[in-house]
Formats: C-alpha cells, sequence, structure tokens
C-alpha cells in the first residue's frame, strides 16, 4: 500500500476541522459563561449599593420626620419676659379691687396686646 505524501487526504482534512472548532465552541462557550458571571456580580453589586441608598434615604427621611415633631407644640412666651395672659389676669383683679378704672384698664389691656 502507498501511503500519499504532500497535502491530508479528505478525511484528514475533516478531522482537523473537527477539532478546530470543536476547540474554538469550547473557548467561545468558556468566555461568555465567564462574562455572564461578571455581568451577574456586577448587577448584584449594583443592586446592593442601590438598596443601601436606598435605606439610608429612608433614615434620614425618618430622622427629619422626627425631628419635625419633636417640636414643641406651645409657643414659647414672648422674649419681653412676661407672660400677656398673666398680666392681663393682674390688670383683671387690679380692677376688680377697684384700683383701676374701666378707661385705665382698656387702655392698659391695649397697650399689652398691641393694640
Amino acid at each position: 500500500m502507498r501511503r500519499r505524501r504532500g497535502r491530508p487526504g479528505l478525511m484528514g482534512t475533516m478531522a482537523r476541522t473537527a477539532v478546530i472548532a470543536g476547540t474554538a465552541t469550547a473557548v467561545s462557550g468558556g468566555v461568555h459563561n465567564r462574562q455572564a458571571q461578571k455581568a451577574e456580580a456586577q448587577q448584584a453589586t449594583a443592586a446592593q449599593q442601590q438598596q443601601a441608598m436606598v435605606d439610608q434615604a429612608a433614615t434620614q427621611a425618618a430622622a427629619q420626620v422626627a425631628a419635625q415633631q419633636a417640636v414643641p407644640a406651645a409657643p414659647a412666651p414672648p422674649a419681653g419676659g412676661d407672660d400677656p395672659i398673666a398680666k392681663l389676669k393682674e390688670l383683671a383683679e387690679l380692677k376688680a379691687q377697684g384700683l383701676l378704672s374701666d378707661d385705665e384698664f382698656a387702655a392698659a389691656k391695649a397697650k399689652l396686646l398691641g393694640l
């Protein structure tokens, strides 16, 4: 039997092509799988960061609401020092005792209330 020298025959060429195609398919599948894993990892990291930002914003909003609710509901007495209601009661007592006339009481009340 004679051996042929030179180029491979049809079967040799087909076998070589099959090996090359199989190797290329395996390599491209591996690359694709690694890229998919990287993308999933990046998406998971991004989702965790976004959730952390949402949690932080919710915490800040809750702190702001709590701070707004902590503000006293009753108004503080005026900076003048004396409570106007106490002054009015004092004026009413002076009028009841007869120490102030109706006109004096009305003038003092208007002055106290800023009228």
